[in-house]
């Protein structure tokens, strides 16, 4: 039986990895893809690299594209990352951490990588809820890149390619998302989603990332793994 190859965008902060999870379970064989792409955050990439090797993926690839030279964003560029008290202050305008076009630029990454190994699924951890207001986070952006897609690569054009950009957490809020990945048995200590970590790779806390993410461990009853200890690097 042939296996059923999928790309999965994998930045080992907390949506990422339980995508990758979901893909697991419903009977994919998953490449994932990750992106050194000049973010403040590095740290995310180690634990990327802890999570495909504790998922079994096929693969994992880290690609190396540099967004610092058109910079315009907080992780890309020497502008502040906004901190606050708490996910309640989050404002409903689009923030500086914003990356421009970051998920079309990885999209297109993992459209190449899906045509050569023959695969018709990417799967990708937006989220439409508990986010911070990017726009290439959205059903009707998702919905769009998928149509452009299918005419983009000679695989498609020959019809031997379908592709489909799964969305699985796109209407799930964070504690639904935890949920979810908890059930599939996802480790979430392994995942990294801070904005701002300090040297030693402690998320801050404070940042966007950190307030959506531990507000939706605490929906759940639960502390989020990355704050619960600060004696120990999260990655």
């Amino acid at each position: 039986m042939t296996e059923k190859r999928a790309v999965v965008l994998l930045s080992g902060g907390l949506d990422s990895t339980t995508v990758l999870a979901i893909a697991r379970s419903e009977g994919y064989v998953p490449y994932a893809l990750s992106f050194r792409y000049g973010q403040r955050h590095s740290v995310e990439l180690e634990a990327a690299r802890r999570v495909a090797e504790v998922q079994g993926v096929a693969r994992h690839v880290v690609a190396d594209i540099d967004l610092r030279v058109f910079g315009g964003s907080a992780l890309t560029d020497d502008i502040d990352v906004p901190h606050h008290e708490s996910a309640d202050d989050l404002g409903e305008e689009i923030p500086v951490t914003y990356v421009p076009a970051r998920n079309t630029v990885f999209l297109s990454f993992a459209l190449a990588w899906a045509e050569t190994l023959g695969a018709s699924d990417v799967f990708i951890g937006v989220n439409a809820l508990d986010y911070s207001g990017y726009p290439d986070c959205r059903p009707e952006y998702i919905s769009a890149f998928e149509q452009m897609a299918n005419l983009a690569t000679k695989a498609g054009v020959e019809g031997r390619q379908h592709l489909r950009i799964h969305a699985p957490l796109i209407e799930l809020t964070k504690a639904q998302i935890i949920q979810q990945g908890l059930a599939l048995g996802v480790d979430y200590s392994l995942t990294h989603s801070c904005y701002e970590p300090d040297a030693a790779g402690h998320a801050c806390g404070t940042c966007a990332s950190c307030l959506l993410r531990s507000r939706g461990f605490a929906e759940i009853g639960m502390e989020d793994p990355a704050l619960a200890s600060s004696a120990e690097p999260v990655v």
